[in-house]
């Protein structure tokens, strides 16, 4: 059997195919017309976030058997199709939980003492001091909209600053975890952003969470508000956080993720005094993408040699 990788993963992981006799070959930026002869030949593909598998694609993989998505999130997969088509799809959504959780708090660090503006000045050779004056997370309430493995991870670090910790999501099994780790768990999204200072977003992207953060909800939270999105960038509506920004209705944003990426959107860039802006850095650290490969080419192999022994 075989199988196309057409996004990098560490070489660490290829090792589990060459100890299971099974062949590879990389390809890497690919067309999507170039990706639809390719794939025919093939009976795995493994990506991440670049390689989009749409409809159109997934149906040209005849002898396609399964997907592996190193890392969460699967909006770049058309799954109905893959479904519809019998062709299994693994990620690995354990992997990146803690360095996408450490960013997360560097940023609202990074927000609460305004420390890239601070390094921004002191490097122009200016000494603003009295222009930063922050605050403490002890005691602020943030609020976690999404609490899966990511936003876990989130609350017990923002527990160890002794902040109190705010969750909504619609997942009972998340929802009591939340309740025996004495967090509040809020009925309604309108709730949760009207009674924090900080918000910290951990959704999937889909229909149901497109624009989560809107012009309504961002007319209810509080002027000192802050919002951390290292989820996915269709939850913000940029439009609207842009206004919002330069209004001064919030504290202030940070986000790590973009409806377009790379990033195309330069009205964002434009909101230099309230809005911190990194590349889609969430996982990158040397052991989420080893952990990811090894993780997704574990289970690839192991659901391919399935077929094998049959």
């Amino acid at each position: 059997m075989k199988i196309l990788i057409t996004d990098k993963i560490q070489k660490e992981s290829l090792k589990i195919f060459d100890e299971n006799n099974l062949e590879y070959r990389e390809f890497y930026d690919l067309t999507p017309s170039e990706l639809e002869t390719e794939i025919q030949n093939y009976e795995a593909v493994i990506i991440r976030s670049k390689t989009k598998l749409n409809a159109n694609i997934l149906e040209k993989g005849k002898k396609l058997k399964v997907i592996g998505r190193a890392g969460v999130g699967l909006d770049n997969i058309d799954l109905k199709k893959a479904e519809e088509l019998g062709i299994k799809v693994f990620n690995t959504p354990q992997a990146p939980s803690i360095s996408v959780a450490e960013l997360t708090i560097g940023l609202i660090l990074n927000l609460a003492r305004h420390i890239s503006k601070a390094d921004e000045t002191m490097h122009c050779g200016k000494w603003c001091k009295n222009d930063y004056m922050g605050y403490v997370l002890k005691d602020k309430k943030i609020g976690l909209i999404g609490f899966g493995n990511i936003g876990q991870e989130v609350a017990k670090r923002c527990s160890a600053f002794g902040m109190k910790i705010g969750i909504f999501d619609t997942e009972k099994g998340a929802i009591d975890l939340a309740r025996r780790s004495g967090h509040t768990v809020y009925q309604k999204i309108d709730d949760l952003i009207k009674d924090v200072q900080i918000i910290s977003l951990h959704l999937p992207s889909n229909d149901e969470t497109r624009h989560t953060i809107n012009e309504k909800r961002l007319n209810m939270m509080n002027r000192n508000t802050i919002i951390i999105n290292t989820a996915r960038g269709s939850l913000i509506d940029e439009e609207a956080l842009v206004k919002a920004l330069k209004n001064k209705q919030i504290g202030g944003a940070a986000l790590d993720v973009y409806q377009q990426e790379p990033l195309t959107n330069l009205d964002l860039c434009s909101c230099e005094d309230n809005l911190i802006l990194t590349p889609h850095i969430g996982s990158q650290t040397v052991e989420t993408q080893i952990q990811a490969s090894v993780m997704i080419t574990s289970k690839i192999t192991d659901y391919l040699m399935s077929f094998s022994s049959e």
